[in-house]
């Protein structure tokens, strides 16, 4: 499409900056924009393209177009599937004056045979210009009559056009007698209105004409002109009087429609056209009103033209005008109230709302059970109510302040009767009297007289350290031999302090299901087991509950790295060391001694020389880490020799540190054999491994107590535990595994130093072996 020349010739260069905007396929359709009067050929969108057809497809998927209304105006090239515009385009022809034009088509693609939407808005131009009803208006006003501040309505401009095409503004033609205001619609439409700014005198000036012109807000504007001519006539100084200024009349409801309710009677002293009269409503006659009543304008009858309802509406009021046929036409006025009387045609309306969904057995006599509602909308006796309750039922109906109640007046046995079918009958006192009835089944509830019971008397559950946040522990499960809302079942923990924090910080339990989350992550070297107590209530009243321990077991995982302990070392993990040259195959160099804060396997060490060079000359013990020579040092020149030895646990995935020896070849060494103690004491000060072990010996100590707790408060119980229960419960032969697994084990190697968990859960040091 040339865009260019389309603008030239639209003169709209907002529209040519988005004129052929394409929206693609989106939700499954196909949506353009192309503005109206747009030239046959113009490019709207490629289908293919949009449809992501290949070029080398086009051909075969053949292309067209499907629209019974609009597939005149477009139409799709077979060879690069552009769809253009076929035929002239009028969006007022098509759309009126709909602020948005969507057109409607389908594409079909054949091999495969495919239907896609498509949605064609067209956008519109300033081709329309305001016009009004009427080129020649006429406004009669009687001289003198008429005061400078009258206003008088005009005809409105219509454009076909929307948007800012429509119509923006109007203007009126300079003179002194007459002015323009203009007032804005809630809808936005502009209303014209002619202002009287002096008095017009018919033997000065009997007509003025004036020009109004409607200007839309397009670029550039169009404009419509209508001629106002303004006749000025002589006095008609009679308007028709009514007999009464106000006429009352009463009808009953449900009347026949044509039925006569009041004639009118109005009088004109003038003669001929000025005294003839006609009846109409004026504007202040609501249109619910025109809607039930119609009026003759020649006898002045008004008659029913609609349902009249009392319930609906009771009261109307008619404002009615009465004009003469004089130059100028001269009215008057008057009020007709129409009041509605009520006759019986409504049944009472019976409502009934329960306090309860059940009525419990031992409910006292007098116990509310429901309110009943009752209303009629007729009036006076048609709506006064008679209520009545079957016979042989332990209940009553009693009157309230807002209406009735409907109590229990015997004693309830639920295993005489469960359920109870009432009726009640609703009568007004209208003649014939009309009724209404409805069915109330109530059940009578067993009262609240056994307490939750737990499945399990206690429940152990086990959890990886480091496991993220919101992770399923347990789930504790409760049984009630309740009914209904007495078996309802909320579960929660009894507060309690674990190391100074509330326990529920620690773990989180679903008041529904029972399920136990955790609510942090646990750490194994901190914490070994979480006691806690839930506690599971019914929704009875009074609410009864019963409590049941749950052990939260902390499982150890390889988290922490080995940490070497012994000899002196830097910061960088450097260890220095001499030897002799003398030293003859087996002199121990140093022996590493390291901790790792783990359990079990997880703290199990192996040290490992990786450095290749030295394999000839030194090796490592693989579980004391010790460091002895494999041959005389007396053929080698280098006097330093340096050693990369690995210390790593047996946990899945290892961890590991690296240690380098630094061992310095002299002719003489003055041996100086270590202390025991120098094993165990980290030659910096500043080290915490000291406290590591402190607190792993603690550990060991608390964690083999509770254990043996557990095991004792069980046998003496003498109960045996589900071991494919969902909590994971501990007991029997499964018990010994665990403390076995999880008993948190010191791997400290200070020489020959060993702190462990054994296979009977105890802990047992062995004796330090101090090299002389």
């Amino acid at each position: 499409m040339d865009i260019r020349g389309f603008c030239q010739c639209c003169k709209w260069q907002v529209v040519c900056s988005f004129l052929l905007c394409s929206w693609g396929w989106v939700s499954g359709q196909l949506r353009y924009s192309i503005v109206e009067e747009s030239d046959p050929r113009t490019l709207v969108g490629n289908v293919a393209q949009d449809l992501r057809i290949k070029r080398s497809e086009i051909s075969q998927r053949r292309i067209d177009l499907r629209s019974e209304k609009y597939q005149k105006y477009f139409s799709v090239n077979q060879a690069n599937g552009g769809l253009a515009v076929k035929d002239r385009i009028d969006r007022e022809n098509l759309c009126g004056s709909s602020p948005r034009c969507l057109l409607q088509l389908e594409v079909v693609a054949e091999n495969p045979v495919e239907l896609f939407s498509l949605e064609i808005e067209i956008l519109d131009i300033n081709d329309n210009s305001p016009t009004f009803s009427s080129h020649d208006y006429i406004i009669k006003i009687t001289e003198l009559l008429a005061s400078p501040g009258a206003r008088f309505a005009l005809d409105i401009a219509k454009d076909l056009d929307v948007g800012v095409n429509g119509v923006s503004q109007y203007t009126l033609n300079t003179n002194p007698y007459f002015s323009l205001t203009v007032k804005t619609r809630k809808d936005g439409t502009l209303i014209p209105q002619l202002i009287l700014e002096k008095v017009l005198d018919r033997e000065e000036k009997q007509e003025h004409d004036l020009i109004l012109t409607a200007i839309d807000g397009g670029e550039p504007a169009r404009s419509g002109t209508c001629r106002i001519t303004v006749v000025v006539l002589d006095i008609n100084d009679n308007p028709p009087v009514f007999n009464q200024s106000v006429y009352k009349v009463s009808i009953r409801e449900n009347l026949p429609l044509k039925t006569v309710i009041l004639t009118l009677n109005a009088t004109d002293q003038d003669d001929g056209a000025n005294g003839e009269i006609h009846f109409s409503f004026d504007g202040h006659t609501f249109e619910s009103a025109r809607k039930i009543f119609s009026l003759n304008e020649q006898t002045g009858e008004i008659y029913i033209n609609g349902y009249v309802d009392f319930e609906e509406k009771s009261f109307y009021e008619l404002s009615i005008k009465a004009e003469d046929k004089g130059s100028p036409i001269l009215e008057g006025n008057c009020i007709v109230h129409v009041e509605v009387e009520d006759v019986n045609d409504n049944p009472p309306e019976i409502t009934f709302s329960t306090v309860t969904k059940f009525i419990v057995e031992n409910a006292p006599v007098g116990t509310i059970v429901g309110f009943v509602n009752v209303k009629d909308d007729d009036s006076g006796k048609y709506g006064e109510i008679r209520l009545n309750i079957s016979p042989n039922v332990p209940f009553k109906i009693k009157s309230t302040q807002n209406g009735y109640a409907l109590v229990t007046d015997g004693n309830l046995d639920r295993e005489e009767t469960s359920q109870y079918t009432i009726e009640l009958t609703a009568s007004d006192l209208g003649s014939p009297p009309l009724y209404s009835k409805i069915s109330i089944t109530l059940s009578v509830s067993d009262i609240n007289d056994n307490a939750p019971v737990f499945t399990q008397s206690t429940y152990n559950a086990f959890i990886n350290e480091n496991s993220d946040p919101g992770i399923l522990l347990c789930t504790v499960s409760a049984t009630d031999l309740d009914e209904g809302v007495n078996s309802d079942l909320v579960y929660s923990m009894v507060e309690s302090q674990i190391d100074g924090s509330s326990v529920s910080s620690f773990v989180y339990i679903h008041s529904n299901d029972g399920n136990i989350y955790a609510q942090r992550s646990f750490d194994y070297e901190q914490i070994q087991v979480v006691q806690i107590t839930i506690k599971v209530e019914d929704s009875g009243s009074p609410q009864l509950s019963s409590t049941v321990p749950v052990f939260i077991f902390i499982l150890d995982t390889n988290d922490n790295a080995p940490a070497l302990l012994y000899p002196e070392h830097s910061e960088d993990l450097i260890v220095q060391g001499r030897i002799p040259k003398s030293t003859s195959a087996g002199y121990l160099v140093t022996k590493l001694s390291a901790v790792d804060l783990d359990s079990g396997h997880n703290a199990w060490l192996v040290f490992t020389l990786i450095d290749p060079i030295n394999y000839s000359w030194f090796q490592v013990s693989t579980h004391t880490g010790e460091v002895r020579t494999l041959r005389g040092l007396q053929e080698t020149e280098n006097m330093e020799q340096q050693l990369v030895i690995s210390i790593s646990d047996q946990g899945n995935p290892p961890l590991s540190t690296t240690v380098t020896v630094l061992v310095t070849i002299e002719d003489a060494v003055v041996v100086e054999r270590p202390k025991s103690g120098d094993f165990l004491t980290n030659s910096k000060p500043s080290s915490d491994m000291t406290l590591y072990l402190i607190i792993s010996l603690v550990a060991i100590s608390l964690v083999s107590l509770v254990t043996f707790m557990i095991l004792l408060v069980r046998c003496l119980r003498k109960e045996n535990y589900d071991y494919n229960s969902s909590c994971c419960v501990l007991g029997g032969s499964q018990s010994k595994t665990y403390t076995d697994q999880y008993q948190p084990a010191l791997y400290l190697n200070t020489w020959d130093l060993k702190i462990h968990g054994g296979q009977d859960g105890s802990s047992r040091i062995r004796g330090a072996e101090v090299p002389n």
